[in-house]
């Protein structure tokens, strides 16, 4: 388990960010650390693939969330 692995983890749908998610979260509980609540998922996407579309923002939002706890990782200790 690393943190290379968790930030080259594919997030384009949204079974790809819930395997990310929890794949960070085991990392966080082998350390004994928590990571802050994951960004919720939509639920007023109208499905006409809309420019800026609700999910646009969600994989934003993962993908800064990523970072986050891959940043936190790090400092634990999480190997690179």
């Amino acid at each position: 388990m690393s943190c290379h692995t968790l930030s080259t983890l594919p997030l384009f749908d949204v079974a790809q960010a819930r395997a990310m998610f929890c794949y960070a979260q085991q990392l966080a509980a082998a350390q004994g650390l928590v990571l802050r609540a994951t960004p919720p998922e939509p639920t007023t996407c109208c499905g006409r693939g809309c420019n800026g579309c609700v999910w646009e923002g969600f994989f934003a939002a993962a993908t800064y969330w990523r970072e986050d706890a891959v940043q936190a990782l790090a400092a634990a200790g999480v190997d690179a």
